[in-house]
């Protein structure tokens, strides 16, 4: 009667069991499978990951410290002569320039007017499928076709805009001739263009607020421009930030529409930095110097979008 209970302290102190001894082998292996498993479907993935973003981002790091030329001459390693050269070129800067001011006057209008349009739609306007349909089908047209379609709008002699104008007594706009004026015909496109995909968003997040604030805000005595400016725009911030974090980086990288319409004329006053990454490249052959270009707008956008992650942290917090 007392050796059992000595000996069942024994066995529970040394923390031992034999039903317990095959679990970490079954648990192991089951691990090591799931595993296996894991790399095996994630495999395709990072094949391609690998090839067409890993390895092209250090091959062309590689590469802006070469003197590199399309033409096959390749004066091996040059250091950050590249980088020192781009940082002295006047028209990288100017092109730079160009962006940003692109990117400054068509951000805000691509915001405020797919919210005025996801406003009205949510309102409840008859025939919504047909509001939607009007508003999203331009954001599925190539930018070859909206390129064409403005840029015969725009003709000094025959174009829409310029026939409703002398209509109203005003002279003719040289639209893609004007280097006061280019850059803003530009915009007007892309507004045109890209606004449905910011209404869509935004519509989709006015449907998503409970109809109970709007509800409680009428039996307070609350209009709708009180209910939109004290409950739509606060429950619609998140949603804002998104857009405007997307657009601007949209808008950095533009190049299609403004090669399509003035191929970054007149006299460079549309050119952005995108092209004038691939002029650098392919038209004057400098393979090397478009790579130290595009890293230093690589860098530019990485600052920008650390600065937008930092405020909105901050403003969350």
């Amino acid at each position: 009667m007392s050796t059992a209970p000595a000996t069942a302290p024994a066995r529970e102190s040394s923390g031992i069991r034999r039903s317990d001894l095959p679990a970490p082998v079954v648990k192991s292996s089951r691990s090591r499978r799931d595993n296996i498993h894991g790399w095996a479907f994630s495999a395709p993935f990072l094949v391609f990951f690998l090839m067409f973003l890993v390895w092209p981002m250090i091959s062309g790091a590689i590469m802006s410290l070469t003197g590199k030329s399309l033409t096959g001459a390749n004066s091996g390693f040059i250091g950050l002569a590249n980088y020192t050269e781009a940082f002295a070129d006047s028209d990288m800067w100017r092109s730079l320039g160009n962006t940003l001011y692109f990117t400054l006057i068509s951000t805000v209008p691509l915001v405020v007017i797919a919210l005025a349009l996801a406003a009205l739609v949510n309102m409840g306007l008859p025939a919504q499928w047909l509001w939607r349909l009007s508003f999203f089908s331009p954001f599925l047209l190539a930018s070859t076709v909206v390129s064409l379609f403005f840029a015969w709008m725009y003709n000094p002699e025959l174009g829409l805009f310029n026939d409703f104008l002398a209509k109203l007594g005003i002279p003719p706009v040289a639209w893609l001739n004007d280097p006061s004026v280019a850059m803003w015909a530009i915009v007007i496109a892309t507004v045109w263009w890209t606004v449905g995909f910011n209404f869509l968003l935004y519509l989709a997040a006015l449907q998503n607020i409970p109809q109970q604030h709007y509800e409680a805000a009428s039996l307070d005595g609350a209009g709708g421009w009180r209910q939109f400016f004290s409950i739509s725009l606060p429950q619609l911030g998140p949603t804002t930030v998104m857009i405007v974090i997307l657009q601007i980086l949209a808008s950095l990288k533009v190049f299609d529409q403004i090669y399509q319409m003035t191929e970054g004329g007149p006299g460079g006053a549309t050119r952005s930095i995108v092209q004038y990454i691939f002029e650098a490249g392919f038209t004057g052959y400098r393979l090397g110097y478009s790579a130290a270009i595009s890293y230093i707008f690589f860098g530019l956008i990485l600052l920008i979008a650390l600065a937008q992650v930092f405020i909105t942290r901050k403003r969350s917090a």
